[in-house]
């Protein structure tokens, strides 16, 4: 029964009890270096590209960090992680979603949470680099990216345990929580990055929409509802809410991996808080701190977060295991 009844993250002061504080702090005013990265673009099979930030430090282990939504591999939550897990010797492959970190992509597919063919093509990049185990950690978008991958995808020995931080596991709730009070303010900066990706795609595709159409939209129901669904081969919303949930597959999950989401996470429904799964699973950790936001989890006087210290203790137990 891997839940985690007593977390260990403390908000290290009293204004670190008010998520949004947390959440913003984290998001737009906390600065980390990014590590010294090569750049690469890994080509797809489809015709498409990835660009991925990597940094070789040892063969023997590498951690892949997934951003989150509108992200990109170079995040402070990516760069606070990478620079943690270099500092221990492992190598870090930081990839962008299709249309994340300055490029759009050649296609009309974007990315959305059930991307797992674009992050098994990261994972066969680092298999090709020589990398004897991998690890992944994905964060809010990412992190549903990483539990779909471990519960739909068919996967190699090699990849040893993972992390979701602050992971959206039922989207149709998170979709209907943004709408809420405060809330909006995320919603509304999400929209604008979205909003002018799709007026780029149109400019490639016009057949995909019209810019109108586009301006008038008002919450991410619309935007899965008119873009993401049809555009990624989904019926509609409801059809992609409910295939690219990570609830609905947790259970066939065999490899272990660690669900970190705040209690008071400003961006996860009701339903990202999967206790009677990971009572019976043995490979689905949930850890639910009373405080940490989204992507924040600060720590008292450090640059790093909790997320990817308590990562590397959870990697660290799980060493070769598998």
């Amino acid at each position: 029964m891997p839940i985690i009844s007593q977390s260990k993250y403390q908000a290290p002061r009293l204004v670190h009890r008010n998520p949004h504080f947390s959440t913003i702090y984290a998001a737009k005013i906390k600065h980390v270096d990014t590590p010294n990265y090569k750049t690469e673009i890994l080509e797809l099979s489809d015709g498409d590209f990835l660009n991925i930030d990597y940094s070789i430090k040892s063969l023997k282990k590498a951690v892949i960090l997934c951003h989150g939504l509108e992200g990109d591999s170079r995040r402070t939550y990516n760069n606070s992680c990478a620079n943690y897990f270099l500092e221990r010797d492992f190598s870090v492959i930081a990839w962008n979603n299709r249309t994340c970190g300055g490029h759009m992509n050649r296609l009309p597919q974007m990315y959305h949470h059930g991307s797992i063919e674009d992050l098994d093509a990261v994972v066969q990049f680092a298999f090709s680099q020589g990398i004897a185990s991998v690890y992944i950690i994905g964060y809010s978008m990412g992190g549903a990216q990483v539990l779909n991958y471990l519960g739909k995808q068919k996967l190699d020995s090699r990849i040893k345990a993972a992390v979701a931080v602050s992971a959206p596991t039922h989207i149709r709730t998170c979709s209907d929580t943004l709408k809420v009070g405060f809330n909006k303010v995320y919603l509304n900066t999400f929209k604008k990055g979205i909003v002018n990706k799709l007026k780029q795609k149109v400019i490639q595709f016009p057949e995909l929409a019209n810019t109108d159409k586009i301006n008038a939209l008002h919450s991410f129901a619309e935007i899965d509802d008119y873009f993401t669904a049809p555009m990624h081969g989904f019926t509609d919303k409801d059809d992609y809410y409910e295939k690219v949930s990570p609830e609905f597959i947790l259970k066939n999950i065999t490899t272990p991996v660690l669900i970190i989401n705040a209690l008071d996470d400003p961006f996860l429904g009701e339903r990202c808080y999967p206790n009677s799964i990971a009572e019976n699973s043995k490979y689905v950790y949930l850890e639910t701190p009373k405080y940490g936001g989204h992507c924040a989890f600060p720590l008292k006087d450090s640059k790093q977060s909790y997320a990817e210290v308590r990562a590397f203790d959870f990697f660290n137990e799980r060493s070769f295991k598998k």
